[in-house]
């Protein structure tokens, strides 16, 4: 089950955290993957972890908020394994600036465009890039990390980030329903606090599952997303939380 040997995955934001956990599960069922980050250097160190165990795997440095840097990273993995098929948006939370939890009475107009870019257009960006050649070969997989902030408020200063999260599911749905003919799903994975967040521990004592989430509880999900076994489930979003909401 969720043979993956014969495509080729694109995850951004890969060098680190969630996505290099994607992109190591990905090449353990078999995907090329091309590893993308902001910092050539974090992509090569995912990259040598893979090749470490007998994987395939490319470093492309690129910019999701810039068309032209998505184009020249799609060009880049073209050239190293053939078509994409599997896209897996995860670059996100504030870019390659710092993540800073803001009220939005205090947040300077100026500082909003940073999460929509990021986390919408980088979405949008990928997508344009990579789905006239999935719809052409009549197979593909668009997965999309998001996160609970854009369904339940929590006063904790995000709303920006979770404004550009909203804008990704809402396009992620619409799209399911224009390309789901041509064998191609469009998914999301809604994931709720990592373990790599300040606080992460007490947050999860609250809660069903009392643990925060780990880079491979979502890689799972993204693996199964991209597998011919979930080749029915399109236009979904799929909590990965450990039940921190149950609605």
């Amino acid at each position: 089950m969720f043979n993956l040997k014969r495509h080729t995955a694109l995850v951004t934001g890969a060098g680190q955290g969630v996505g290099a956990g994607i992109a190591k599960a990905l090449a353990k069922q078999g995907a090329a993957v091309v590893i993308n980050d902001y910092y050539l250097e974090r992509a090569q160190s995912t990259v040598m972890e893979i090749l470490a165990t007998e994987g395939r795997a490319v470093a492309v440095q690129g910019d999701v908020t810039k068309l032209e840097s998505v184009r020249k990273m799609a060009e880049a993995g073209r050239a190293s394994f053939g078509s994409i098929d599997i896209l897996v948006n995860n670059a996100g939370n504030a870019g390659v600036g710092a993540f800073v939890p803001t009220q939005f009475r205090d947040m300077p107009i100026e500082g909003w465009h940073k999460f929509i870019e990021v986390n919408l257009y980088g979405v949008l960006y990928c997508t344009k890039v990579l789905l006239d050649e999935m719809c052409d070969r009549g197979w593909g997989r668009i997965i999309t990390i998001t996160s609970g902030a854009y369904r339940v408020g929590n006063g904790m200063g995000i709303s920006l980030y979770a404004a550009g999260k909203a804008g990704a599911v809402g396009f992620s749905k619409q799209l399911s329903s224009e390309v789901g003919r041509f064998g191609v799903t469009v998914n999301c994975v809604e994931i709720a606090v990592m373990n790599n967040v300040p606080g992460a521990e007490e947050w999860a004592k609250t809660k069903p599952i009392a643990r925060p989430a780990t880079p491979a509880d979502i890689a799972a999900a993204a693996v199964y997303l991209a597998s011919e076994e979930a080749s029915w489930i399109t236009g979904q979003v799929i909590p990965v939380n450990g039940g921190s909401t149950t609605a």
